[in-house]
C-alpha cells in the first residue's frame, strides 16, 4: 500500500475561531497517528481569514504535543519570507522537543497578497531570486557542511528530513540538484505535475540525505459513507477555493449540497481542473481514484489534504481512507 500523510492548512470554520481550529488540528493529527498515515504537515499561509497554520513552527510546536510517533513538518515554509537563521533555529528546537519527527518542507512562493512584503519588510521579489542560495544556507546550518561563520543553537546537528516543494518545474530542479525529497502541489496546482516529476527523476543527483528520487503528490481527498455525502462533505472546501481565487477569501463555510451545480460555467472549469489529483467519495470511490493517481504518476507517497465544516467529519474521512487502502492492500 502507498503511503499516506496529511497536509492541514488548519481551517477557521464560520462561527469559529483561531483556537478552536488549533484544538481541532491536534485532533485531527491524533487521528492521523492512530490509523498509520506516514507524516502531518502544516502549510504557511498569511492574512487568511480562514486560516490558523500562519506561525506554522509554533503550531507544529502545539501537534508534536497532542502525538507521539507521527512525522510532524511544513507544507511548507515559505523560505522567502524569512531568513535560513531563524528557520533553522525554530526547527533545531522542534527536533529537540520531538527528536527524529521532523519534516521541513521548504517553497519559494510568498503564501499571500503582494502587501505580505510590505508587512515583513521584504523584498519578496528579490529574496525568492536568492531562494537556492539560502536553501543552501539552511541546510549547511543544520548540518554542518559549509564552513559558515556561525552555528544555530539549536539547530546544528539536527536530525531534520529537507523537503522541496513545488508547483512547477523550478522546485523539481532544484530539489533533483540537492539530492532532496520532492512534494508536489498537485492539489491546488496539477497542470505541471507530470513534467516536474518527470524532470525531478530525469535529473535527480544522489546526496548524503537521498540515494534515488522519492517524490510526494497531494492530492483532495474527502471520503464519507456515500459519493453523494462525500460531495456535500466537499462543498465546504470548493467554496473555499472558489472564493479565494476571486480575491474575496474567508471562513471555511458550511456545507451546501449540489453546490457545484449552482456555480457559473467560469467556476465549475475552474474546480474541474483540479479533479485530476481529487478522490472525493465513497470508500470504493476514493481507493479507485487514488488507485489510478498513484499509478499514473509513480509517486512514492501521497499527502492528502481536503477541509471539512464538520472536523469529526474530516476526521472520519482520514480513517475511511486508510481502511479503503488498506482493503486494497
Amino acid at each position: 500500500m502507498i503511503p499516506l500523510s496529511v497536509l492541514d492548512l488548519v481551517p477557521v470554520r464560520e462561527g469559529s475561531g483561531i483556537s478552536e481550529a488549533l484544538a481541532e488540528a491536534g485532533q485531527l493529527a491524533q487521528t492521523a497517528e492512530a490509523t498509520g498515515y506516514k507524516r502531518f504537515w502544516v502549510a504557511e499561509h498569511h492574512a487568511t481569514p480562514g486560516i490558523a497554520g500562519g506561525a506554522t513552527s509554533v503550531v507544529l510546536g502545539h501537534i508534536g504535543q497532542q502525538t507521539s510517533t507521527i512525522r510532524i513538518g511544513s507544507g511548507g515554509i515559505m523560505l522567502p519570507n524569512h531568513n535560513p537563521f531563524v528557520i533553522a533555529e525554530q526547527f533545531g528546537t522542534l527536533d529537540a522537543l520531538f527528536p527524529g519527527r521532523i519534516d521541513l518542507g521548504l517553497g519559494r512562493a510568498p503564501g499571500a497578497a503582494g502587501i505580505l512584503a510590505q508587512a515583513l519588510r521584504k523584498d519578496l521579489h528579490r529574496a525568492a531570486e536568492y531562494f537556492p542560495q539560502d536553501v543552501l544556507e539552511l541546510r549547511a546550518l543544520l548540518t554542518g557542511d559549509l564552513d559558515l561563520p556561525i552555528a544555530a543553537t539549536p539547530g546544528l546537528g539536527a536530525r531534520i528530513d529537507l523537503w522541496m516543494l513545488g508547483s512547477s518545474l523550478f522546485g523539481a530542479q532544484l530539489a533533483a540538484r540537492l539530492g532532496l525529497p520532492y512534494a508536489f502541489a498537485s492539489h491546488f496546482a496539477p497542470d505541471h505535475l507530470d513534467a516536474a516529476l518527470a524532470t525531478y527523476r530525469a535529473q535527480f543527483q544522489p546526496s548524503e540525505a537521498l540515494v534515488a528520487p522519492y517524490a510526494m503528490a497531494a492530492m483532495t481527498v474527502i471520503c464519507g459513507e456515500t459519493d453523494a455525502e462525500a460531495e456535500t462533505l466537499a462543498s465546504s472546501h470548493d467554496q473555499s477555493f472558489v472564493r479565494l481565487r476571486s480575491g474575496d477569501p474567508g471562513k471555511l463555510p458550511p456545507p451546501v449540497p449540489n453546490y457545484r451545480d449552482t456555480l457559473p460555467p467560469s467556476a465549475q472549469g475552474m474546480l474541474e481542473r483540479l479533479g485530476v489529483a481529487r478522490a472525493v467519495g465513497s470508500p470504493e470511490t476514493v481507493r479507485a481514484r487514488i488507485g489510478r493517481f498513484a499509478e499514473r504518476t509513480g509517486a512514492d507517497e501521497i499527502i492528502v489534504s481536503g477541509a471539512t465544516f464538520d472536523p469529526a467529519a474530516r476526521r472520519r474521512s482520514l480513517e475511511l481512507t486508510m481502511e479503503a487502502l488498506k482493503v486494497a492492500a
